[in-house]
């Protein structure tokens, strides 16, 4: 009995992780079968009698011998208490061990049946989180595909609007061809009339002919006549001539004076350094670079390059207004003759130098920018087409136009190539970098901040016939009405990073 207890307490301590998922009522169940059962019910009227036995007192001696007198009393014996036996100790310390196993098997369970709660409710809220993502993915899947239907439409529309253009530039050109042949119907008829006009003239001409020279005749008489009045008018000609010369005379020295009063009438001022106190003095040896840098651009420059070097090694100005840049090769040639003038070339930006314009300001020897001047550095970019061989032979050879131009900027810069271009893209998302002058100077872009600018060169009055910029005079915009009958104006388009800052409460200006 005591291997069986024994072997019922090892299977409750081993079975009870594998007991963590049966039924709360299936364990109670188990463990009330694990206990060791309690004595039979015969053996408990003797154990009761054993106590009851102890339980009463033993008789004197005395009374011995009147009990034994007394032939209708019951002898009684009373045998002394005895011991428990071993194997019902063995059973109530088995017992005691049961009852502690019981309890730290229940208390395991209970923290089991807690984990699995745990479990269960975490296993619950991932399957809830799952749901919600998959709903966001839903969602977002029905959103991509109505936008791929809307482009689909568009597609269709844009499709069907090249057909109808399709169609009625095809009957313009018929209609062209129909007018093309009436014209030339009309010219071969206008050919015929000019013809027939032409015989009828000849034959008029010959009949004027033969009666001019009757009247020539008569003319010659009559110009005999004339010569002595002729002779008369002469000499009254001759005083008028007289009076107009002296006029002209007059005339000629008005206009003389207009033409000096239009002049500054002083020599430009050159110096050697041409730059003191924030100010720059530039004197006619200037020579302008605006818009974009195209095919002939470098020769511009190039060209009125070598005719200052052939005057004088007195400092040549580069005066830059507005420029977004333009050709690589042309740009590189304008940085060439720079670098090779004897007389320094001293470059001056006055509003926008952009791309290979900025390398250009970069690249100068000596470099001037007004404070809010914009100066932009950026990735120069270009049009690949061929086959993946071609393709690849021309971004190689972008590529080294990007080393030779872009790595002497980035060395006046203090970096490299890749630190320039990460540098780009850190401040702006499209590698555009722009500077305002001020900053542009602080970034080695440019060498001075320029605060005054003295055109000395400029030595004759600007014309005033000259029409001015439409932006500049509102009555030289074209007045338009709209739907609601307001009248505006449209304002033209300004150039990059310019920006208005009009009055304008009634949205006259659009």
């Amino acid at each position: 009995m005591l291997k069986t207890l024994r072997l019922s307490l090892a299977v409750l301590l081993f079975a009870g992780p594998a007991c963590a998922q049966m039924p709360a009522k299936d364990w109670k169940a188990a463990v009330e079968a694990a206990r060791p059962q309690s004595a039979t019910p015969a053996a408990a009227p003797q154990q009761a009698g054993a106590s009851q036995l102890a339980a009463v007192p033993s008789a004197s001696p005395a009374a011995a011998p009147a009990a034994a007198a007394d032939p209708n009393q019951a002898s009684v014996v009373v045998s002394p208490p005895r011991a428990p036996s071993e194997e019902r100790q063995e059973l109530d310390k088995l017992t005691a061990e049961n009852s502690l196993v019981s309890q730290e098997v229940a208390k395991r369970l209970k923290a089991l049946i807690a984990e699995k709660e745990e479990l269960r409710i975490k296993a619950e809220l991932q399957a809830e989180k799952t749901k919600a993502d998959l709903s966001k993915l839903d969602a977002e899947f029905q959103r991509l595909s109505l936008e791929n239907r809307m482009l689909e439409e568009k597609n269709k529309r844009s499709i069907e609007d090249l057909t109808s253009a399709q169609k009625r530039l095809a009957a313009e050109n018929a209609l062209d061809e129909e007018k093309s042949k009436k014209e030339l119907a009309e010219l071969r008829q206008s050919k015929e009339k000019l013809q027939f006009e032409n015989d009828r003239l000849r034959e008029t001409l010959r009949a004027e002919e033969m009666k001019n020279q009757s009247e020539k005749q008569a003319l010659d008489l009559e110009g005999a006549r004339l010569g002595i009045e002729s002779m008369r008018m002469k000499s009254e000609r001759d005083k008028l001539e007289d009076k107009l010369a002296r006029l002209k005379t007059e005339l000629e020295e008005r206009a003389k004076k207009e033409e000096w009063r239009n002049e500054a009438n002083k020599e430009p001022v050159v110096l050697k350094d041409p730059f003191k106190s924030g100010v720059l003095t530039v004197s006619d040896r200037r020579i302008s670079l605006n818009g974009v840098i195209m095919k002939g651009v470098s020769d511009y420059v190039s060209e009125r390059l070598d005719f200052y070097n052939n005057v004088s090694s007195d400092p040549v100005f580069l005066v830059i207004d507005r420029c977004p840049g333009g050709s690589v090769m042309e740009g590189y040639r304008i940085v060439k003759a720079m670098q090779a003038s004897r007389a320094p070339v001293h470059v001056v930006v006055k509003s926008f130098a952009a791309s290979m314009c900025a390398v250009i300001t970069t690249l100068a020897a000596r470099s001037y920018v007004y404070p809010n001047a914009v100066i932009l550095h950026h990735q120069m970019s270009t049009v690949l087409w061929g086959n993946m061989t071609q393709t690849k032979e021309q971004l190689e050879i972008a590529r080294e136009w990007w080393r030779r131009l872009a790595d002497p900027v980035a060395k006046k810069m203090g970096t490299d190539l890749d630190g320039l271009v990460k540098r780009m893209y850190a401040k702006n998302s499209d590698g555009d970098w722009e500077e305002f002058g001020d900053r542009a100077v602080a970034v080695h872009w440019a060498t001075d901040v320029v605060e005054e600018i003295q055109e000395t060169g400029v030595r004759k009055r600007p014309d005033d016939e000259k029409k001015p910029n439409p932006g500049l005079n509102p009555w030289a915009l074209d007045e338009r009405t709209d739907e609601k009958g307001e009248r505006y104006v449209r304002l033209p388009r300004l150039d990059p990073f310019d920006l208005y800052w009009i009055y304008n409460p009634d949205r006259y200006y659009r």
